[in-house]
């Protein structure tokens, strides 16, 4: 069905389903619609600018600022909270919560709190210029270029660590771990290592200009275009093949996704 698709500008993935936004600001989703993650809900949409996926439930930012969700909505990840919201920005998700950036800088979260992802300590902040979602953690970068974390930190994934960076040009989260770019084109990571997610490969990357995780692995993209991978490599997640990758472009967009 996907291969229909000759205008997508962005592509979003749950645990079982994938969502596509084409340029006409319409949505499709295709995959696993047991908790209704691909219904035709999404269909009435005409002017989405943004989607992303959870678990099993997806959100669409619209052109206005508005949010929109569908899909499982077990641990109120498509509660109605997010209705009432209308600056928005920017919207990420974890497995089973959502978190949104509105444009003054100010973050809003709903869905599962049982770790504290939707905790209050995200109301006290007011400077916030992109956000990231784990499964049960979520991390923002501020604009003076500190990090702040809060949810599950049974790993160090919320680890105090993260409190000394004060040059971070974008944050990125796997399951149990987080990744920072700083502005010097290096990165650092903290949580959980015990598949080399953290392994010191990646402090020997010093040109990277984005970087992304999966559930047990990270990816970074160097300027020349070309990919580094770490971590899980059981199902060959980093693979050698992406050594041969050499043009490796950023998206239009650079929206990054969970």
């Amino acid at each position: 069905m996907h291969l229909t698709f000759t205008d997508a500008i962005q592509v979003a993935c749950g645990a079982y389903h994938s969502v596509a936004l084409l340029s006409n600001g319409t949505v499709r989703c295709w995959g696993y619609n047991l908790y209704k993650q691909c219904d035709p809900v999404h269909h009435t949409f005409t002017d989405v600018i943004q989607v992303a996926c959870g678990y099993r439930h997806s959100v669409a930012l619209l052109f206005n600022g508005t949010v929109r969700c569908w899909g499982d909505n077990g641990k109120n990840q498509c509660n109605p909270l997010h209705r009432t919201l209308s600056d928005v920005m920017q919207i990420v998700c974890g497995s089973y919560h959502s978190v949104a950036l509105l444009d003054n800088g100010t973050v809003r979260c709903w869905g599962d709190n049982d770790w504290n992802q939707c905790d209050p300590v995200h109301n006290t902040l007011t400077d916030v210029v992109q956000i990231a979602c784990s499964q049960m953690h979520s991390v923002v970068l501020l604009s003076n270029g500190t990090v702040r974390c809060w949810g599950n930190n049974g790993v160090n994934q919320c680890d105090p660590i993260h409190l000394t960076f004060t040059d971070v040009i974008q944050v990125t989260c796997g399951s149990y771990h987080s990744v920072v770019l700083i502005s010097n084109g290096t990165v650092c990571c903290w949580g959980d290592k015990d598949l080399n997610q953290c392994d010191p490969i990646h402090l020997t990357l010093t040109d990277v200009i984005q970087v992304a995780c999966g559930v047990q692995h990270s990816v970074a993209l160097t300027s020349n275009g070309t990919v580094r991978c770490w971590g899980n490599n059981r199902r060959n997640q980093c693979d050698p093949v992406h050594l041969t990758f050499t043009n490796v472009q950023l998206p239009c967009d650079n929206l990054m996704l969970w």
